[in-house]
C-alpha cells in the first residue's frame, strides 16, 4: 500500500482492486493508535473487558486515563484507537442510548446501540467530506431476553456478537488465545471470566501486572449493572491468578 496510489486521497473513491485504501488507514490506526490491547469475554453470567492502563506523563491524574466508559446503567464499552475519536464515540453512544429511551420508555438493548453505532460509521465510509473514527468499540451490557453479551464494532460498520474478542495491538495473538478456549468460554463462572480474560491479557504482552496497570469493568447477572472493578479487586484476582500458576 502505497500513499503515492491514486487511490488513497479519497475515502469513497475504490481502487481497481475493491479496495478502500483510507478505510484500510483508518484500521491501522485504531489498531495502533493508542500502543494498547483490549480483551472482551463473556461467560455464562458475565461479561468484561480488560485493557492496559497507561498513563503517558506523570503529571496527569492517573484516574483521568482511561478507555473503559459507562454507557447506560447496564451497558459499558471498552474502546480502543485514537483516544479523541474514542471520546467522540461515546459521546453519540450516550446520545443514542438516551435518545431510545426517552422515545421508546425502556433502556436500548446493547445491539440496537452496536447496530446504531454501526449505522453511522459506515455513512462516514460514503462521503469524502467525512472520515471514520479510528476506534474499536467493544460493547458489553446486559440483554433482558439473553443476559450479558458482547458485541464488536469496528471503523467501517462492521458489527457482530461475539464470545470472545480482542482489538489493538495484539489484537491476533489475543484473538488466537480466545480460540483455544472457546469450547469452556460460555460455561465461565464470574471469576473464571474475569481471570481468563486477565491472564490473556498477560500472555499475549509477555508481562505480569499490578493492580493500577490494567482496567477490569463487567456486568453480571441479567440484572446486573455495568461497573469497574477497584484496584483492590483486581490485586485479589492477580493473586489467584499467581496462586493457581504456583500449584
Amino acid at each position: 500500500m502505497s500513499r503515492d496510489s491514486n487511490y488513497d486521497h479519497h475515502i469513497s473513491i475504490f481502487s481497481p482492486q475493491g479496495r478502500l485504501y483510507q478505510m484500510e488507514y483508518a484500521f491501522k490506526a485504531a489498531s495502533s493508535a493508542s500502543g494498547l490491547t483490549g480483551i472482551a469475554l463473556r461467560g455464562s453470567d458475565t461479561a468484561v473487558v480488560v485493557t492496559q492502563r497507561k498513563v503517558p506523563d506523570r503529571l496527569i491524574v492517573p484516574d483521568s486515563v482511561s478507555h473503559v466508559f459507562n454507557i447506560t446503567p447496564k451497558i459499558g464499552v471498552l474502546a480502543t484507537g485514537m483516544i479523541a475519536d474514542c471520546h467522540s464515540a461515546v459521546q453519540r453512544m450516550r446520545y443514542e442510548a438516551a435518545d431510545f429511551e426517552f422515545k421508546y420508555g425502556y433502556a436500548i438493548p446493547p445491539a440496537v446501540l452496536a447496530k446504531r453505532m454501526a449505522d453511522l460509521a459506515q455513512v462516514n465510509t460514503q462521503s469524502a467530506s467525512m472520515r471514520p473514527l479510528a476506534c474499536v468499540l467493544m460493547i458489553v451490557g446486559v440483554d433482558e431476553e439473553t443476559g450479558p453479551t458482547v458485541l464488536k464494532v469496528d471503523p467501517a460498520g462492521h458489527y457482530l456478537p461475539f464470545k470472545g474478542t480482542a482489538s489493538g495491538a495484539k489484537e491476533q495473538e489475543a484473538t488466537n488465545f480466545l480460540e483455544k478456549r472457546v469450547e469452556r468460554i460460555e460455561n465461565y463462572t464470574f471469576e473464571e471470566t474475569v481471570r481468563t480474560a486477565i491472564v490473556c491479557l498477560g500472555s499475549v504482552l509477555g508481562s505480569d501486572f499490578r493492580g493500577n496497570e490494567i482496567e477490569v469493568a463487567c456486568v453480571q447477572g441479567k440484572e446486573g449493572r455495568f461497573r469497574c472493578l477497584t484496584e483492590e479487586e483486581i490485586e485479589e484476582h492477580l493473586n489467584a491468578i499467581a496462586d493457581d500458576a504456583d500449584a
